[in-house]
């Protein structure tokens, strides 16, 4: 099935002889003997000799170190693995080894703001004006500081100043509502926020000093607020309460940049990711594991250089936002831009592309499918002749998402279909520049992470689906969750289903030559645009609509790829979903929560389908949906009300019979 697959793209001799992959295997081979014949027998040594591949990498990239490591691995045990142990490191310093006078740091863009560039010299005095008002509040070592900032150079300022002094950086995009962002930064109890008093998207401006009033209300801990006028430069910081001091007042400090030494281990930043239940997961990542991965993801797998221009589309409540600022580790241009994709025209991001000249051009998989039906032809109208790669992420991009960017953006274009999460803040499976790309199919799987597909049996198989599983640590797997005594929800999270092996969630095709296919979630959490956002969310903001009694989201990912996100709402007694009422649904969800994630669909049902215990169905459900037979996907006898899956039942055949979800 898998090895008929089109071939759209070989990598050019020239490409295939001088990219860094090959470069890093000539250097194995002078340094220790080691020969490849192929990138799949340096994928196999590097998780076969898992410790002798990372330290390898640590030698390659010349990581800088304040104390050296005593030991690479200190065991294979997940969760529990700890990396490098004895190093001392900080992931801002590494930034900083690349700065030059002969190229920006950054391209910032908006829909407000043509690209501009910001230089290594002012990027490096504002990032220490910054550290040290931090530490003048009294921030060091394991402190907090939040933002509530679009994609801007402010939050990678932030983020920088805040890695430096060996603080923990978090951060949520300002279209999140203030419910949603209480429930990720409360849990870390911050001591810093940095909050803009609002933004503008698709042409409309978003005042959101109210929504920071009320984040600062529900953070007890917060003893400095730190407000951007972004929106308005003359907006006063009306509302806000506590110690509040003006961006511009924050950076007014003269500094030296300093790097406060960490051990590998300590934690970076914070990021959030949704299970089914309860409150967002804070994942932490450490300083070192997210160095390493970052470097090793962009240079040797995007095969990326210093002074290429990196863009990807994201905001700061998303992984990928980490992952591009990633690029300055390796000297890379990244390209910031804030707004929406598709104003005031979708071929906004071609534009900015031609701008900037941009080589790496990173989006989602969402986004390729709404070019497809925009009309825009990215190929003929724009001089795209920059552009080297193309990269798709957030949620499988469908063969034909493959076949339209080779059709109408560019023929010779290298495409990185990349997939991981926001649990690694990487890839498990992504690109590599000495492969060929076949249509609706990922590269391969990356070096130093062993991907595998578990059957049913918890059996690795290929060429067939299976559970997408990972059976070694990745030094950029979560060292914690915030707040959680004995890794116990860190280890529900992954490690319920297969002891010791990190269960991701993902229905995975390993075929026979390398290639990956990932057939969308296995499990219920909502993601949208690669924002992962857990039910319990969606619920608790539907409910408080006072006609909605219960209600059930399902994350449609057919096995096409395509997502169709239908919500079912039980209604109370005498109420008819109308326009109005589904107007007011969406807009609640778009208002506590996030716009991604508005339905698609909103049907009114009987009931929500409940176990004996009283648990929604979301997985039997989605399984229903997606075609597969009731008695497989559901045992009645399981059932408090086994009646109600009829009506699920019914709307597969309906579903089957249209076009929102391929099967």
């Amino acid at each position: 099935m898998t090895t008929a697959a089109k071939l759209l793209w070989e990598p050019p001799e020239d490409l295939r002889a001088n990219c860094t992959m090959r470069a890093f295997m000539r250097w194995l081979e002078q340094r220790s003997g080691l020969h490849f014949a192929d990138y799949h027998q340096l994928y196999r040594w590097s998780v076969d000799r898992l410790e002798d591949f990372w330290a390898a990498l640590w030698e390659y990239y010349q990581i800088k170190a304040h104390t050296p490591y005593t030991t690479v691995l200190s065991s294979r045990e997940m969760p529990g693995a700890r990396w490098f142990t004895g190093a001392h490191l900080n992931y801002a310093e590494h930034v900083f080894r690349h700065a030059t006078d002969q190229r920006p740091a950054v391209i910032f863009a908006s829909e407000r703001q043509e690209p501009t560039p910001l230089s290594w010299a002012s990027l490096r005095a504002q990032t220490a004006a910054l550290a040290q008002t931090l530490r003048e509040a009294g921030v060091g070592p394991g402190d907090r500081v939040v933002a509530y900032v679009p994609n801007t150079p402010h939050a990678l300022i932030g983020c920088l100043a805040t890695a430096s002094l060996g603080a923990i950086w978090s951060s949520c995009s300002p279209d999140f509502g203030s419910p949603s962002v209480i429930d990720r930064f409360s849990q870390i109890a911050p001591k810093v926020l940095i909050a803009v008093d609002g933004y503008q998207y698709g042409g409309k401006a978003f005042d959101r000093r109210a929504e920071v009033a009320a984040i600062q209300a529900a953070l007890p801990d917060l003893e400095l607020t730190i407000f951007i006028p972004y929106l308005d430069p003359t907006a006063e910081a009306s509302g806000l309460r506590g110690r509040v001091i003006r961006w511009e007042d924050a950076l007014r400090q003269e500094a030296e940049l300093h790097f406060t030494p960490v051990e590998f281990n300590d934690p970076l930043w914070v990021l959030y990711s949704s299970g089914t239940t309860g409150l967002p997961k804070p994942i932490v990542h450490s300083q070192g594991g997210i160095l390493l991965e970052h470097i090793k993801s962009l240079d040797l797998h995007f095969d990326m250089r210093a002074g290429d221009t990196f863009f990807w589309y994201t905001t700061t409540g998303w992984m990928m936002w980490n992952f591009l600022i990633g690029g300055l580790l390796i000297g890379a241009i990244p390209i910031l831009y804030d707004g929406s994709p598709a104003y005031p025209d979708m071929g906004v991001l071609w534009r900015l592309a031609e701008q900037t000249r941009i080589r790496y051009f990173g989006t989602s998989a969402g986004y390729i499918t709404a070019l497809m039906k925009s009309g825009v032809e990215p190929g003929t109208q724009f001089d795209l002749s920059s552009i080297k790669a193309i990269g798709s992420t957030g949620s499988p991009l469908p063969p034909e998402g493959f076949d339209w960017v080779y059709e109408h953006i560019k023929h010779d274009v290298w495409l990185v279909s990349y997939s991981g999460g926001t649990d690694v803040c990487s890839g498990f499976v992504g690109g590599c520049p000495l492969l060929p790309v076949y249509s609706g199919e990922i590269q391969c799987r990356i070096l130093g992470c062993r991907a595998e597909a578990y059957d049913t049996d918890g059996q690795s198989v290929t060429g067939v689906m299976g559970e997408l599983v990972i059976t070694a640590p990745m030094p950029s797997m979560p060292i914690y969750f915030w707040n959680d005594p004995d890794n116990a929800r860190y280890k529900a999270s992954y490690f319920e289903h297969y002891p010791g092996v990190w269960r991701h969630g993902d229905w995975i095709v390993i075929n026979e030559r390398g290639g990956v296919i990932i057939y969308g979630r296995s499990d219920s959490t909502i993601n949208r645009q690669g924002v992962r956002m857990g039910t319990s969310e969606i619920y608790r903001a539907v409910e408080t609509i006072p006609e909605v009694l219960d209600s059930l989201v399902i994350d449609l990912e057919g096995l096409g790829g395509r997502s169709y996100m239908p919500l079912f709402v039980v209604l109370r007694e005498g109420v008819t979903l109308d326009d109005d009422l589904r107007q007011r649904i969406k807009q609640v969800i778009r208002q506590t929560l996030s716009p991604r994630h508005v339905p698609d669909d909103i049907f009114q049902i009987p009931a929500v389908p409940l176990t004996l215990s009283g648990k929604k169905l979301e997985v039997p459900v989605k399984k229903i949906l997606m075609g597969v037979p009731v008695e497989r996907a559901a045992n009645p006898d399981s059932l408090r009300n086994p009646e109600s899956l009829q009506f699920f039942v019914e709307l597969a055949r309906t579903l089957a019979n249209s076009d929102k979800v391929a099967g």
